[in-house]
């Protein structure tokens, strides 16, 4: 949650709770926000049925090295027509701002600022659970509890005279045989602190059991948290020199995620603005962080260790997803100012390790330097054939990989309406040649993509393509161009270049402006379902990413 901004514009109601089907208390136990399977490879994206076993070593997926097609088997196939859209209508049916997912039975739910919990079962229509930050939101116990409001002894109260309960992450923590919830509350946008709660079902009601660590202390400040504890001292020089929070260096104590790695060893990261995003260990039988570090180059025994982003710039909502097919973590966050025209976008950064370092498609990590540089921009401002309007500052995502290997990107988005209402989309990832996760230019609506390609007539023909640029961290908007993937493997129309395909595999190379991005090729429908339609997703070497849809 970013830059002060939602307490501002959006003011806790009332609600009336829809349903509460809440799981059984033995349920099976969750890592990463999914069960954990055997690790098996990923070939070519192709969907496995895995049974759940244990947390067993990530092994790397083989990159299918195939040769290049040159089209010649498929110079007989001429290309399949554009598909003309009709325009969209379609509605996820709910609002749910820094939406973060976890699956329990045949359910999703997606938790989200100011207390807003959703559900579906297909990722596209999803129903309200609970709304509201106020004592009548019954997905907290005692958050409210009239003789203790400690969640918010700390920050106190916002700058609209409410409270600000943001960004939580639910996981099941098998030690602890409970759900347990991550989430923050704050006031400014240095001053907050991270919480957790517990339940014995995923829709709770959930027990607030403590506040574990704290941002924006100063000198009569700081005895009200547990830094001296933690650290065995206070050092101001450190911290708050000339008694100012030092937010250049140091996070805000919000966006908390928490996941297990490919060993079973339990993780949080989290940070908005400020000094960036911060990871820290925790101990799996309380939940709570270890503070097994001491200070150095970008650790810090309280804080942890510095992962991206720091001397305030934006860079918010960080969300790590381990995918064992591929061998690395892939962290996501967000850039520019949440509102419609802020810029804000996700970006995506991997690692061998849980706490990095974290690099991108050009192999730098970011700890300084300008935010625009780094990182692959998955998406940003968007319009799209058959889409009624742009898509606008997609943002603050959770990412998920399914018990059939389909992977996930759960993101909330504004549109160009000229209003701030904003809405959950799910989109589908897919793994290139080279690793990297690539998203599905529309929402998902099941498509599963075939593990063995595609042949010449589906994958040659007229597109619209949509870039979306590193460079850009504004309200601007990637609208689409006409281009044409010739049988020859040129690209003619509004730019000009060449493509390629791996044979028996869904992987494409498109080569536009001296940038080579790979991706692939897949079949979805349109928002509007329309009807089913050939896309590519790829990632560039450069940061940025393409989309092409082969759609009027």
């Amino acid at each position: 949650m970013n830059e002060w901004y939602s307490q501002c514009v959006q003011s806790s109601t009332p609600f009336v709770q829809s349903k509460n089907n809440a799981a059984p208390a033995n349920a099976a136990p969750v890592f990463n926000n999914v069960p954990v399977f055997n690790n098996a490879p990923v070939y070519n994206n192709a969907p496995v049925n895995n049974t759940p076993v244990n947390n067993a070593p990530a092994k790397s997926a083989p990159v299918n090295n195939a040769p290049v097609n040159n089209g010649a088997n498929a110079a007989n196939s001429a290309p399949s027509p554009a598909l003309t859209l009709k325009t969209s209508n379609y509605s996820a049916g709910v609002s749910v701002h820094d939406p973060s997912i976890v699956k329990n039975g045949n359910k999703y739910y997606i938790f989200g600022s100011h207390m807003d919990t959703a559900f579906s079962t297909d990722l596209r229509t999803w129903k309200k659970l609970y709304t509201g930050v106020n004592e009548n939101n019954r997905m907290f116990s005692n958050l409210f509890s009239k003789s203790n409001y400690a969640p918010f002894s700390y920050v106190g109260k916002n700058e609209a005279g409410g409270y600000s309960v943001w960004a939580p992450d639910v996981i099941y923590n098998p030690k602890m045989k409970k759900w347990v919830q991550y989430f923050c509350t704050t006031s400014t946008f240095i001053k907050s602190n991270l919480c957790y709660a517990t339940a014995d079902n995923i829709e709770g009601p959930y027990t607030y059991q403590g506040t574990f660590l704290y941002s924006g202390f100063v000198g009569n400040t700081v005895g009200q948290t547990n830094l001296k504890t933690i650290t065995g001292g206070i050092d101001g020089n450190r911290y708050y020199p000339n008694n100012s929070y030092n937010f250049h260096v140091y996070p805000n104590a919000i966006d908390p995620s928490v996941f297990y790695d490919f060993n079973g060893r339990l993780w949080m990261v989290y940070g908005s603005w400020s000094g960036g995003i911060y990871i820290l260990e925790l101990n799996e039988s309380t939940g709570l962080p270890k503070h097994n570090i001491n200070n150095g180059n970008n650790t810090d025994k309280y804080f942890g260790k510095k992962l991206a982003g720091g001397n305030h710039q934006s860079i918010e909502g960080p969300y790590i997803l381990p995918h064992s097919g591929s061998g690395y973590y892939y962290l996501f966050v967000s850039y520019g100012g949440l509102t419609s025209n802020g810029g804000y976008q996700i970006r995506m950064f991997r690692s061998k390790n849980p706490d990095g370092p974290y690099v991108d498609a050009r192999g730098r990590q970011f700890m300084d330097g300008n935010n625009a540089d780094y990182g692959i921009k998955v998406m940003g401002n968007y319009n799209l054939p058959g889409l009624s309007k742009a898509y606008m500052a997609p943002g603050h995502n959770s990412a998920f990989r399914d018990t059939d290997n389909k992977v996930y990107l759960v993101y909330h988005t504004r549109f160009n309406d000229g209003a701030e209402f904003h809405e959950p989309r799910v989109h589908q990832m897919f793994l290139n040649q080279d690793g990297w996760l690539c998203a599905a230019p529309y929402a998902y609506s099941g498509e599963t993509i075939s593990p063995t390609g595609y042949s010449m007539g589906d994958m040659a023909g007229s597109y619209k393509i949509v870039f979306h640029y590193h460079t850009k961290v504004n309200g601007d908007i990637s609208n689409s161009y006409t281009v044409k993937l010739e049988s020859n493997l040129s690209v003619t129309g509004k730019y000009t270049g060449s493509w390629e395909y791996t044979a028996n595999t869904n992987f494409m190379t498109i080569k536009i402006n001296n940038v080579t991005y790979k991706g692939v090729f897949l079949k979805q429908q349109d928002e509007g379902k329309t009807g089913t339609l050939v896309a590519f997703t790829a990632v560039g070497d450069n940061n940025d990413t393409i989309w092409g849809v082969k759609a009027n």
